[in-house]
């Protein structure tokens, strides 16, 4: 590689790393945690569930409870399990009858408790996990502005791996080996970024790619609903396979009693090892209603085998199939490839404990890269204004980024403390304790005294998070392992001890 070359290359990949590595180390360091997202909220809620995605409950009787409620008929219903938690979404369409009930015409989303059939709003079901797992793709930036940032440093996160490659590629086998933590500063911050960065490559390079492909595909696409669609949106996201068939009411009440339950297990008997995580019915009560079943295989049995079944409830029969183990075009199984890699959902727990560690690697491998760019100006032939501005800039984003490790921590003891914790609570619980934490490191001075303090104090609340559980509910490690509560023992033993050998590094 030519010098000017290697010089271009060299300063873009520090240019790009610089310039996201606030945003990005807020997107790793809360998206470690989103990989445990489900068990945080159960561990939140002091509930515990089975880890599928699998219907598991009574559908019927959950569309009873609601139609007790809400006025169903000639209405489309979706109830879907986004999350592996007691709760399910349930999305009531507006009445498509002109001269329905007033109540009717707006469309109304809510969750409904499997077990006790409780309605909560989105809102009233806010928790410490939804937090985090928003937080890493910056949700709580108003729509569409947060979601855009998110992708386009995903975007230039991906610049600066390649370009990084690039740079160290003649020497990439050998600085691998190589630590030299007795050497001046500048090398040792180098050997640990080019190592650390190495050994999470290709988790990096995974979640750049999908990260830009979730939050800025709109902008993406957008050219091939102008040009191949005629700026036909919705035909488009059909041939994607976002949108679902639509059937009109004929406003003659069906008369049968309709089981949904009946349709599922006749569906998973067809298909072995078929979890159903979305019902979607048209026409609630009309004789024209039909029942969609959408799910996928077991991950133990496929990893990409998503199906779909659709019965007309009149007659019992299925006026439509896609077989989940024959019939998968590109397009579906290249998206939902994307979307299992990015989630780790697929292989278990030992999945989720190595994305995690990943992450967190990430995490310190943005630290040293700054790192390396303060040292490497920290020079006597750099005029001494121009080292102190560089200095500042990096003890300002130290304490930003470090400042998370024990807000984090101590939010979990605070929503156990609080129950139930409320979406304004944990906000301001959180942006103003990071805020607070901030300011004291910003006005410190001291990036040696920001780094022992923050992961001091991160290691001590995580540390008390399992106390805090056991002195609230009672629920113990002995008596969480005893009574099977899975995701109580997962947070309290795996995931905040993360804190703590955080803490001692």
């Amino acid at each position: 590689m030519k010098n000017r070359t290697y010089n271009i290359l060299f300063h873009t990949h520090t240019v790009s790393g610089i310039v996201i590595s606030v945003a990005l180390y807020v997107i790793f360091f809360a998206g470690s945690f989103s990989f445990f997202r489900d068990e945080i909220v159960n561990w939140e809620r002091n509930q515990t569930v089975e880890i599928t995605d699998d219907m598991q409950f009574n559908v019927d009787a959950v569309l009873d409870t609601i139609t007790k409620t809400h006025n169903l008929y000639g209405r489309d219903i979706e109830l879907k399990k986004y999350f592996r938690e007691q709760q399910v979404g349930v999305s009531i369409a507006a009445s498509k009858d002109s001269v329905a009930p007033e109540e009717t015409k707006s469309a109304q989303f809510f969750y409904i408790d499997t077990k006790n059939f409780k309605e909560n709003t989105y809102l009233e079901s806010y928790s410490l996990g939804e937090f985090l797992y928003r937080l890493h793709f910056f949700a709580q930036i108003p729509y569409p502005m947060g979601y855009y940032l998110s992708g386009f440093v995903a975007l230039f996160f991906l610049f600066a791996i390649i370009t990084g490659v690039l740079v160290h590629w003649k020497k990439i086998v050998s600085n691998f080996y190589v630590f030299r933590p007795l050497e001046k500063l500048k090398t040792m911050w180098t050997d640990a970024h080019t190592t650390l960065g190495m050994l999470g490559l290709p988790f990096q390079f995974v979640y750049a790619v999908t990260g830009a492909f979730f939050m800025i595909k709109l902008l993406l696409v957008a050219p091939n609903v102008l040009i191949m669609y005629n700026g036909d949106q919705a035909k488009f996201y059909e041939d994607l396979g976002y949108a679902h068939p639509s059937y009109q009411p004929v406003y003659k009440k069906l008369m049968a009693d309709v089981s949904v339950a009946n349709y599922m297990e006749q569906t998973q008997k067809k298909w072995k090892d078929f979890e159903i995580s979305e019902v979607h019915i048209f026409n609630y009560g009309d004789e024209n209603m039909h029942v969609l079943l959408n799910g996928h295989l077991a991950y133990t049995a496929s990893f990409n085998g998503m199906g779909e079944v659709i019965y007309k409830a009149k007659t019992g029969e299925i006026v439509s199939e896609k077989n989940p183990i024959t019939e998968q075009s590109y397009v579906e199984a290249v998206k939902n490839i994307l979307y299992r890699i990015h989630y780790g959902d697929y292989g278990g727990l030992a999945l989720k404990l190595l994305s995690m560690l990943l992450g967190f690697v990430t995490c310190f491998v943005i630290i040293s890269g700054v790192m390396i760019w303060l040292v490497a100006r920290d020079k006597k032939n750099i005029p001494e204004k121009k080292r102190r501005f560089n200095e500042r800039v990096v003890q300002i984003y130290l304490a930003i980024c470090l400042s998370m490790f024990p807000i984090t921590a101590l939010s979990f003891i605070a929503v156990k403390l609080v129950e139930p914790a409320s979406q304004s609570f944990i906000y301001n619980f959180y942006f103003i304790g990071w805020l607070a934490l901030t300011l004291v490191f910003v006005f410190k001075k001291d990036n040696a005294f920001t780094n022992k303090t923050s992961l001091l104090l991160g290691s001590l609340f995580g540390l008390l998070v399992p106390v805090c559980n056991g002195v609230v509910t009672g629920n113990w490690l002995w008596v969480s392992i005893k009574n099977g509560y899975t995701q109580s023992f997962i947070v309290d033993v795996i995931v905040d001890r993360y804190f703590w050998f955080f803490g001692l590094l």
